[in-house]
C-alpha cells in the first residue's frame, strides 16, 4: 500500500488577503507603541496590552466553550511562554523605540526568523543547520549589522541601545518558539495563546505598579488608538487571524509574514510621523529579507 506525500498548502486568495492583513496589524503596533509612548511609559504600555489581549481572548474560549488544560504543569508553562514570548520582547522593543524610529524597529524585529532557525539547530537533532540554512543565517545576521550601522556595534548611546533592545527582542522570540515547540502541545491555539497573555499580564501588572503607579487613563485620543490597536488588535484578533492563515495556507507561506510586516511599518511610519530610512537601514532590510527567502525556500520535488 503505498502513500501519497502530504499535501502541500496553496497560497488562495483568501489566505493572501489574510496574511496581508495580518503583516498591516502587525506592522502597525510600531508606530502604535510609538503613539501610546508620548504620554505613557514602557511598563505600562506593555501591561495594558497583555491585559486587554488576554481578556479579549478570553472572551473568545468562554463564549467558543473550547476545551482548558486540566494538567497543573501547563501553568508553570504559560509564566514561561508569557515571560519569554510577551513580556520581556514587547518590554525591550517599546522601550527601544524610545530611541529608534518606529520603522528601524519594524526590521530589526524581523530577525527573529533567523534567531530562530540558530536556536532551533542548537537544540533539535532535526533541525540541523544546513548549508541553504547557514546561507540564510549568514544573509539575515548580516543584514541586522548593516541596518544597525557599524558605528553602533562598539557606541552604547541610546540609539545603539535601543537597536540592540529590539535584536535582543527578537532573540528572545527565538527561544521561546523553541520552548512551545516541547512545552506548548495539546492544546487550542486560542487556549494557549490566552493562558500565555494571562501570564504576561501577571509579570507586568507588578512592574508597572512598582515602577509608573497606576494609571491616570487621562490620555489623548492618539495614545488610546495606540493602546487600543495593542491590546485587542495585534494581541488578540492577529492570534486569532494567525491560526487561521495556518490552517489555510501552511506554516511555510505563514513565515512571509516576517517579510511583510516591515513594508507596512515603514509606510506607517513615514505618513504618521515622517520618518525616513537612512540607506543602512534600506540595504540592510534587503539583506534581511534574501535571507529569510533562503529560510523559506522549499526544496522542489
Amino acid at each position: 500500500m503505498s502513500h501519497s506525500p502530504p499535501q502541500q498548502h496553496q497560497m488562495t486568495p483568501l489566505a493572501w488577503l489574510l496574511l496581508l492583513l495580518l503583516a498591516m496589524i502587525w506592522g502597525g503596533s510600531f508606530i502604535s507603541n510609538k503613539a501610546a509612548l508620548t504620554e505613557i511609559s514602557v511598563f505600562t504600555v506593555v501591561a495594558l496590552r497583555v491585559s486587554g489581549g488576554a481578556a479579549l481572548l478570553w472572551a473568545y474560549v468562554l463564549i467558543r466553550r473550547l476545551p482548558l488544560p486540566r494538567d497543573p504543569r501547563f501553568l508553570l508553562r504559560f509564566a514561561i511562554m508569557g515571560l519569554l514570548n510577551n513580556a520581556v520582547p514587547f518590554s525591550l522593543i517599546v522601550w527601544g523605540q524610545q530611541h529608534i524610529e518606529s520603522s528601524l524597529a519594524s526590521i530589526l524585529n524581523a530577525s527573529s526568523a533567523v534567531f530562530g532557525v540558530v536556536i532551533a539547530a542548537l537544540v533539535f537533532a532535526d533541525e540541523q543547520l544546513t548549508r541553504r540554512k547557514a546561507i540564510g543565517v549568514t544573509l539575515g545576521f548580516t543584514g541586522v549589522v548593516t541596518a544597525i550601522g557599524i558605528g553602533a556595534l562598539t557606541s552604547l548611546d541610546p540609539t545603539a541601545l535601543g537597536q540592540w533592545a529590539v535584536v535582543g527582542a527578537s532573540i528572545t522570540y527565538g527561544i521561546a518558539a523553541a520552548y512551545a515547540r516541547r512545552a506548548i502541545t495539546g492544546l487550542r491555539p486560542e487556549v494557549a495563546a490566552a493562558g500565555m497573555l494571562t501570564a504576561a499580564a501577571l509579570w507586568m501588572l507588578p512592574v508597572m505598579l512598582w515602577q509608573d503607579g497606576i494609571p491616570t487613563f487621562d490620555w489623548a485620543w492618539p495614545t488610546w488608538a495606540g493602546l487600543i490597536w495593542l491590546a485587542f488588535v495585534c494581541s488578540a484578533i492577529a492570534y486569532l487571524l494567525y491560526y487561521r492563515v495556518l490552517a489555510l495556507a501552511g506554516m511555510g507561506n505563514l513565515s512571509l509574514v516576517g517579510l511583510l510586516i516591515p513594508p507596512f511599518a515603514i509606510l506607517a511610519g513615514w505618513i504618521a510621523y515622517g520618518e525616513r530610512l537612512g540607506w543602512n537601514a534600506v540595504l540592510g532590510f534587503a539583506l534581511l529579507a534574501a535571507g529569510l527567502i533562503v529560510l523559506n525556500r522549499r526544496k522542489t520535488p
